[in-house]
Formats: C-alpha cells, structure tokens, sequence
C-alpha cells in the first residue's frame, strides 16, 4: 500500500475534498514478564523505562497503519484531523487509537 497521506491539520493546502467519514485505528499490548520485571527494577530507581518507550511508539505506528487500512478501504486518499488516544488497562498493557477523518480528492 502506498503511504497515505496522515495530518493533524483541518486543511491540506493546494487540496479540496470532500469528507468520507471517520476512521479508526487501535492496538493493544504488552510486554511479557521479563521486561515487565526489568521495567519494576527501574520504578525503584526512576528515570526512564526504555521497554515501554519503545512499545508505545511501536503501538503508535502499529494503530497510524490500522488507521491508513481502514481509510484505504473506504476509498479515502488521506486522512485529516488525525488524533491518538491511549491508556492502561490493568499495570501493564496500554492501548493507542489513532482516529481522524477520511477523505476523497476533488479533481480541480
């Protein structure tokens, strides 16, 4: 798939098109226990926990992606007004939405 054009912006200058609707990308993960038990050690001495840095960013791709399928399905060329959501569900999985509006090309 050719990569879609993604924009948190209302507007896509030199563009007009017309709205398809909204579209939807989510994922949900976890590291397995060892990281978990690596990401406690570091809860004791703070600073950064690297393990989860990288899930969250590789869950954020992974939903942008989702979030590109569902838009190309509907026949949309971009999407618009792109926006993350995420949060925990129990102490160690979290779960990111990308969400924003699909939209159609107008030829000029």
């Amino acid at each position: 798939m050719t990569k879609m054009l993604v924009t948190t912006t209302e507007q896509i200058p030199g563009q007009t098109y017309e709205i398809i609707g909204e579209v939807f990308g989510v994922t949900t993960q976890s590291k397995n226990v060892f990281r978990n038990i690596g990401a406690s050690m570091k809860n004791i001495v703070g600073g950064e926990v690297k393990d989860y840095t990288k899930m969250l960013d590789e869950a954020r791709e992974a939903a942008v992606d989702r979030l590109r399928t569902n838009a190309t399905e509907l026949g949309a060329d971009a999407v618009v007004m792109m926006r993350f959501d995420s949060g925990s569900i129990g102490t160690d999985i979290q779960s990111v939405a990308a969400y924003g509006t699909a939209v159609k090309f107008k030829e000029a």
